[in-house]
């Protein structure tokens, strides 16, 4: 057996962790999950790189935040398939790096995997999705609150419902089935691998078996949104929602899209706890570091949004357990603040690796050793896409939350928003206008650009220009 642990990465697409019995919720069934924070360590507060899906999945490829590897929407890619990667490097130092699912690449892209069943461009294959830099991300006027997503709203609530047989169900059965194959093959003097098991659910159509709906008729809460708070969002969130086509939601939609997110937890719950069956009856188990986390979250309706997109706790925040019993025991929690590339960057460490210089973030290796080593408790989220009137950046330190939506014309903006999440967990009142923050903002906004090497208006310069020249 290799001295060198294997890593089963399982990414799933859109889960707000909020929606996990792990995390706190009474509702929902998710005893596989809980199983694996019960016998692992629990992240409270890990974020993505990007409430979306190329960026976030290429950001943590890359080991680099979006504005600094370029992938600034769906229709985006690293620059080419030997773009340095966390799994080229993984190779070169020995092991193998495998995907099964999706991770958005293209189909003519790898960077660094072998696929477990190769089939890019089959039906119920891995989803590679990606784009050619097409360069259609237009930002919209600052004035332009159209409603241009109404028939986007229309189509996809027409697939809020129950059917056994959907592109999402069938890719991810194939998901848990190949990557079960491969585990139950794999040998334990066979190389070091790296698997990353790239599921689809939850993320819409939210169309779910029956038997996965009938537990959440009339249970799910509807989302909290304080009378008058919809007329305080920022003009980007505005935006988003017009573009999207949510103003438009009904409360009869929402319920019926939240019972449907509930159910569609539960159906992801039971295939992982498959796929996590298979690992232990394999060779490999004992020598296998199993961790789960997501791309992104979803709003579900909070704060008046749905999908992603912007920078609350349900769409920014990521679910993210770390579970190897061999060395870690289980049943702990990490309270403080990190990211994508950090989790990139810790896998790193676990396999051996030195840190590359370009790589952004850190291992937080010690910190899962030992919750009161020191950590530097910093998350760093981007987003840029779906003709939004600027890009806007995140930054997580303690309890306080600072975004920044840079300016949106000459006359307008920058944007900002702060909250305390100890004080404001549902982050209802932004305190950027308070004086009395002045400082905070100051000091959270030079430390943002600190982490992206440079001004966050300078990011959002080079994504304009990027679009400008269609890349």
């Amino acid at each position: 057996m290799s001295d060198r642990p294997n890593i089963l990465l399982i990414m799933s697409d859109e889960h707000d962790p909020g929606v996990m019995g792990c995390y706190g919720d009474e509702i929902v069934s998710t005893p596989n999950f809980d199983r694996l924070a019960n016998e692992g360590i629990t992240f409270d507060a890990a974020y993505t790189s990007s409430p979306l899906c190329a960026p976030s999945r290429a950001s943590f490829t890359a080991v680099q935040y979006v504005s600094r590897c370029g992938v600034w929407a769906n229709g985006w890619k690293l620059e080419s398939d030997d773009y340095p990667s966390l799994s080229h490097s993984l190779n070169a130092a020995g092991y193998e790096s495998w995907l099964g699912g999706k991770m958005h690449f293209g189909p003519d892209r790898l960077y660094g995997f072998k696929e477990v069943y190769p089939s890019n461009k089959k039906k119920g294959g891995t989803k590679n999705g990606g784009g050619n830099n097409g360069g259609k991300e237009i930002r919209r006027g600052y004035d332009d609150i159209s409603e241009s997503g109404q028939r986007t709203w229309a189509g996809r609530v027409a697939k809020f419902k129950t059917g056994n047989e959907t592109g999402i169900l069938r890719h991810d059965r194939k998901v848990t089935a190949e990557c079960s194959t491969f585990l139950q093959n794999r040998k334990a003097d066979d190389k070091p691998f790296f698997l990353l098991a790239g599921y689809l659910a939850p993320h819409f159509p939210l169309t779910i078996p029956e038997e996965y709906y009938t537990p959440y008729k009339d249970k799910v809460p509807m989302p909290e949104i304080p009378e008058g708070f919809l007329d305080t969002l920022p003009t980007n969130y505005k935006h988003l929602r017009a573009g999207f086509g949510a103003d438009k939601a009904t409360p009869e939609e929402t319920k019926l899209g939240r019972e449907l997110y509930w159910g569609f937890v539960q159906w992801l719950d039971d295939e992982v706890g498959k796929l996590i069956g298979a690992l232990g009856d394999s060779e490999v188990a004992d020598n296998t570091i199993v961790i789960y986390c997501s791309d992104h979250g979803e709003n579900k309706g909070d704060h008046g949004l749905w999908w992603k997109n912007n920078m609350y706790e349900h769409a920014a925040r990521m679910p993210l357990i770390v579970h190897y019993p061999k060395r870690w025991a289980g049943g702990q929690r990490r309270s403080k603040a990190c990211s994508l590339v950090d989790l990139a960057q810790t896998i790193g460490e676990l396999c051996g690796l030195e840190s590359s210089e370009d790589w952004d973030g850190a291992s937080f290796m010690n910190y899962l050793d030992d919750d009161n080593a020191e950590w530097r408790d910093i998350a760093v989220s981007e987003y840029y896409a779906h003709g939004v009137v600027s890009g806007f950046q995140m930054i997580r330190q303690g309890p306080w939350k600072y975004v920044y939506h840079c300016r949106f014309d000459e006359e307008h903006g920058p944007e900002r928003e702060l909250y305390n999440l100890d004080d404001d967990p549902g982050e209802f009142h932004n305190l950027a206008d308070d004086p009395g923050q002045a400082d905070r903002i100051e000091q959270l906004h030079a430390l943002l650009a600190q982490e992206l090497k440079r001004d966050p208006e300078e990011a959002e310069a080079a994504c304009q220009a990027d679009l400008e020249k269609g890349l």
